[in-house]
């Protein structure tokens, strides 16, 4: 969904009606800065970080970050630390302490299952972060866009208060070279690390190859199988062979690309299907071929307690009444340089007829890559950051063709945009499955939007009452 669209106030909902709830931890150290320089009004980000078992660390981020009653409107955002190979202690402890409180909120007042869902391409921040997650007694973790390999082996170390380390990916390493990001849970913890439950980790796969893969040469247990297929919104696997474009200028997907799900039945873990599965009978359905359940993305990210916009949630359901919503799975417009689904809406990144083109920036950097200097050192190039700044740090100008601030958009499409100079406040880039089309079977006659609660009701409306949980990414 993003970054704070399924947040801890839609995980909780989600959680208390009985199903898995998902955190996105996606930039949460910047969400979190961000919601403290508003203001927080609700008070909750105060109310985690009281829980928080440093308070040292936590008194800290108030200090920096909090601002009572909030900026002024035209005052930009105080930014928090960029993430790199070898982040200073603020930003490892700002990461863990945003992980806790995520999903401290979206477990308090309950007894049900919380998961949190990362991307394996977003890798300077995962060890903090997982950390702060199970300090607040995350029951699962969720990792796909890449191959999780080395995180079961991680969730064990952190449970048992070891250091634990990940192996970095580096553009132009030499051969036999590897860098590393390490976290000491001892270190952070001033020397009495806590031990701590092992959450359970489902990857998330676009293919029973790369669930093969998973399963027999992880670090440790896998312990299920989230199946996505590539009408999943956020980023998609590429197509499989030589990438093809429609006449639109999306990847051509085939047959290669279908999910052998025989397979995936044969390595006897239990597995959720996503992409698509959102809407009346989908369950039913999904139980038929096996399934233990399926993810649910896009129709809770347009519920109430979703945390993209209320006024792009109205702007979705009125061209859905139209037949006028339309979603674009991009070819260029992540960095990541997976294909990634683009919501086309008015006013927003997407609207490149009407938009003018955005001024490139990378202040949040969690897409950017790090590449190796010729003196062995680490720099960090992002495509969609300034083409010059881009092409100086040996990055090629074909690169940066099409690439969108993915970080800037997802944060802005959650009323949390950076301010420049001008006063111009950063664009929404609003991403979503193809299922959005459907989203408006969840509203009741007469309204114009719809529960978490709603969606549940109408997915469990055909399957049994004990049926496996549902997820939320």
């Amino acid at each position: 969904m993003g970054a704070g669209v399924s947040d801890w106030q839609l995980a909780r909902a989600v959680s208390r009606a009985g199903q898995l709830g998902v955190v996105s931890g996606t930039a949460l150290a910047a969400i979190l800065v961000r919601r403290l320089q508003t203001g927080d009004a609700g008070g909750q980000m105060r109310h985690a970080l009281g829980q928080f078992p440093l308070p040292g660390i936590a008194g800290k981020i108030l200090a920096d970050y909090f601002i009572p009653g909030g900026k002024p409107a035209n005052a930009p955002f105080k930014l928090s630390p960029l993430p790199g190979l070898t982040p200073g202690p603020d930003y490892v402890a700002l990461t863990v302490a945003a992980n806790f409180v995520e999903v401290f909120l979206a477990k308090e007042g309950h007894d049900g299952p919380v998961g949190i869902n990362f991307l394996e391409k977003i890798q300077f921040p995962t060890l903090p972060s997982i950390f702060g997650a199970m300090l607040a007694g995350v029951d699962y973790v969720l990792m796909g866009a890449g191959i999780p390999r080395a995180i079961p082996g991680v969730l064990d170390r952190l449970a048992r208060g070891e250091a634990a380390q990940l192996k970095i990916d580096v553009e132009g390493g030499l051969p036999g070279e590897e860098f590393h990001s390490t976290f000491n849970p001892e270190e952070f913890c001033g020397g009495n690390a806590p031990r701590l439950k092992r959450p359970d980790f489902l990857g998330i796969v676009a293919s029973a190859t790369l669930a093969m893969t998973l399963a027999r040469k992880s670090s440790g247990k896998v312990d299920g199988f989230i199946v996505e297929g590539e009408s999943a919104g956020g980023h998609n696997a590429p197509p499989r062979g030589v990438q093809q474009l429609n006449t639109d200028g999306e990847p051509v997907y085939g047959p290669r690309d279908v999910v052998d799900l025989e397979k995936i039945r044969e390595l006897g873990l239990p597995f959720w299907l996503a992409g698509s599965y959102g809407g009346a009978g989908k369950l039913a359905e999904a139980l038929s071929l096996g399934a233990a359940g399926v993810q649910v993305g896009t129709a809770f990210a347009f519920c109430e307690e979703s945390g993209i916009r209320p006024d792009l949630k109205h702007q979705v359901f009125q061209l859905c009444r139209e037949g006028r919503l339309r979603v674009f799975t991009d070819p260029l417009a992540s960095p990541t340089g997976f294909p990634f689904k683009v919501v086309q809406l008015p006013g927003t990144l997407s609207d490149i007829n009407t938009v003018p083109p955005r001024d490139r920036l990378c202040d949040l950097g969690f897409l950017r890559h790090a590449y190796r200097k010729p003196d062995g050192t680490l720099g960090y190039r992002c495509p969609a950051e300034p083409v010059e700044d881009f092409v100086r740090k040996g990055g090629t100008l074909e690169e940066t063709v099409g690439r969108e601030c993915v970080c800037n958009g997802l944060v802005g499409t959650i009323g949390l945009p950076q301010v420049d100079a001008e006063n111009n406040s950063g664009l929404a880039l609003v991403t979503a499955g193809n299922d959005i089309a459907n989203v408006l079977q969840f509203q009741s006659p007469g309204r114009d939007s719809y529960t978490a609660a709603e969606v549940i009701r109408l997915l469990l409306a055909e399957v049994p009452a004990d049926a496996a949980p549902l997820t939320v990414t």
